[in-house]
Formats: C-alpha cells, sequence, structure tokens
C-alpha cells in the first residue's frame, strides 16, 4: 500500500512538472509572437477630440482674463458631463436604423505612390476598425495619389470595400489630389470630399516603354526575346516590336479601362462614364457638376466639426524599418520626381 501511494505521489509530480514545462513553454512562445508583431511595427491610435481641445484652451488661456477663463473651463467641464451623462442614458438605436450623426469616426490616411506601397498598412488599419466598427460608426479615408500600377490600387480599393461590405458608412476625403488609381478607392465611398482645388478624376489608362532596338542594330548587337505563347510578350524595350503586338497591347489597355469604368460606374452609377472616362482630371466644383465628388470640404474643416458631436480617432500603422530601409525610400521618391514620373500613369505589370 505504502508503494501505491509513493508511486501516486510520485505521479502527481511528475504531472505537476509536466505543466509547468507546457505553461512556460506557452507563455514564451507567446512572447516571442509579440515580439515579433512589435517589430514589424505597431498601431497607434489617437483621439483628435483632446488636440482640438488642447488648441482651444490654450487660445482661450491667452485671449482671456483670468475670471473669464476660470468661468469658460467651468461652463465646459458641465457641458462635458452632460454629454457624457446623455450618451450613457440614450438606448441603443434598432438594427433598421442608423443615426444621422456618426457615435465614432475612425480616421485613416492613405499616401500612394506608384506602387502603392502602403496598401498592406492599409489592410491592417482597417482590419483592426473592423473589430469594433458599427453601423453607428463612420470610417474616413484620407486619400492622397497620383496613380499607379492597376494591380496595386485594385488591392487599395478593394480593402476600402470591406469596409462597406462591415456595413459602416465609409467617406473618402481628398485635399490635394485623387487621380486614376487615386480616384479609383475614392469612388467606392459612399461620400467622396474634395478641397475646392483638389485634383480628381484621371479615369483613363496609359503605358510607356522605352525600345532601343533600332540603337542596338545599329551597332551590330543582337537581342533574341524567346517566349511561349502567342502573347506573352507583345511589346519589349530591347526586341523588335510588331504590329501586331502593338495592336495586342492596346487591346489590353482597353480592357483595363474598361474595367476601370465598370468598377466606377458600380459605385457611383450617377457618373456619365462616356463623358468623365476621357483621361482628364477636374477640380472642386467642376467635379461635383459631374457627380465624381459630393461635398466641397477640406478633411480639416469635415473632421474638426464631426468632434463636435463625435468621438474621432486617427488609426495609424507605424511599420518599423530599418535605416538602411528609410534610406532607399527616400531615394526610390527622389529619383521618380528627378526622372519626372507621369504622375497621372497606370503602369502595365509584366
Amino acid at each position: 500500500m505504502d508503494y501505491l501511494y509513493g508511486y501516486l505521489v510520485f505521479l502527481a509530480q511528475a504531472v505537476t512538472v509536466v505543466i509547468a514545462i507546457l505553461v512556460i513553454l506557452g507563455v514564451g512562445a507567446s512572447s516571442r509572437l509579440r515580439m515579433r508583431q512589435r517589430e514589424r511595427g505597431h498601431l497607434e491610435v489617437r483621439k483628435l477630440n483632446e488636440g482640438l481641445n488642447a488648441l482651444k484652451q490654450e487660445m482661450q488661456g491667452a485671449l482671456l482674463e483670468p475670471a473669464a477663463l476660470k468661468k469658460e473651463r467651468r461652463a465646459q467641464r458641465k457641458t462635458d458631463k452632460q454629454v457624457a451623462k446623455s450618451r450613457a442614458k440614450s438606448a441603443p438605436p434598432e438594427p433598421e436604423e442608423v443615426p444621422a450623426a456618426p457615435e465614432r469616426i475612425f480616421v485613416l490616411d492613405f499616401h500612394g505612390d506608384l506602387q502603392a506601397s502602403r496598401v498592406q498598412d492599409l489592410a491592417t488599419e482597417i482590419t483592426a476598425v473592423l473589430t469594433l466598427a458599427a453601423a453607428t460608426d463612420e470610417v474616413v479615408v484620407r486619400v492622397e495619389s497620383q496613380g499607379g500600377l492597376v494591380h496595386s490600387y485594385g488591392l487599395a480599393a478593394s480593402q476600402l470595400v470591406r469596409v462597406k461590405e462591415h456595413g459602416v458608412p465609409l467617406t473618402v476625403a481628398v485635399d490635394k489630389v485623387a487621380a486614376s488609381g487615386g480616384y479609383l478607392m475614392a469612388a467606392v465611398a459612399d461620400k467622396v470630399l474634395a478641397a475646392p482645388f483638389a485634383v480628381v478624376g484621371s479615369i483613363g489608362v496609359v503605358a510607356q516603354i522605352p525600345n532601343v532596338h533600332r540603337l542596338l542594330k545599329k551597332h551590330d548587337v543582337d537581342v533574341e526575346v524567346l517566349t511561349a505563347g502567342k502573347y506573352k510578350r507583345t511589346l519589349t524595350v530591347l526586341g523588335e516590336n510588331t504590329q501586331e503586338g502593338r495592336e495586342k497591347f492596346i487591346s489590353d489597355l482597353e480592357d483595363v479601362h474598361t474595367l476601370f469604368q465598370e468598377f466606377v460606374g458600380t459605385h457611383r452609377p450617377q457618373i456619365d462614364l462616356e463623358q468623365v472616362a476621357t483621361g482628364e482630371t477636374w477640380y472642386g466644383q467642376r467635379a461635383i457638376d459631374l457627380s465624381l465628388v459630393d461635398q466641397i470640404s477640406t478633411s480639416d474643416e469635415y473632421l474638426t466639426r464631426a468632434c463636435e458631436s463625435a468621438d474621432v480617432y486617427r488609426v495609424h500603422w507605424v511599420e518599423h524599418k530599418k535605416p538602411i530601409e528609410r534610406l532607399a525610400a527616400k531615394v526610390e521618391t527622389s529619383l521618380q520626381r528627378w526622372l519626372g514620373v507621369d504622375i497621372h500613369s497606370w503602369r502595365r505589370p509584366g
């Protein structure tokens, strides 16, 4: 009997040790996962109402007399308490009812280059927002882009479609430019805002391919372009281009243009595509007349007004990059500007 009791005690101790080891390993693995996530980047969420209130208080401190300032601060605290109390008591709306003013607004920023290289960051920000956002909220995306690669901006637009499919109202604000791929993104929104001189439109496709075949031929340099598939390579930089290849290339561009128009027409059926799908761009009021945008307003004006009735949060994914990666990105941007790359171009993937 003593032998059996000793064995059971030993067994219990062994099980306890195994469980302790598993717990330690699990905690270690979880810590390593969080560490890898932190190494890749982190999410920043900042309440814009607080920044606006801070600016207001600084102005009051500079302009008001001490007695008036004290009275103003007391009145503001009273108002804040009343707002908080009314929000706590308010009953949730019925599922089919959407209030005129959102309770929370989530603000995202997308500054697009030719490759739309921030599309993965945008996807992460949208994923984070959709974990909490509801139909009573709103997502505002401030888009600034001059266009770029077809597939990259197609993916960026698809990320914005996720917001609408989630049932959350989507607004896109254009302060400077949303042309070509940038407008493809803007067209997804329920509401498009544009500053008075913001550039929108450019529903068109362009591709530029240099060809040095005649130069190489002049110097007796032969280039063999070998393909499997009739249209694997229609136009090349080094080889001799044919009329058939040019016609196929143009046909592909026309097909992309048609897809572009169909996408915009699906999300903004009020647009006369025959009138606007010419590759042109428009400013402010002209864009409203053509139904490309819905309202003339800067993002600052829209969000400042929204802070009066809603909690406004800026959500931003910060990617951690090594110094050499940051330097390479700056060099690439500088080269694009120096070389004068067509800022409204949609460059066809190879």
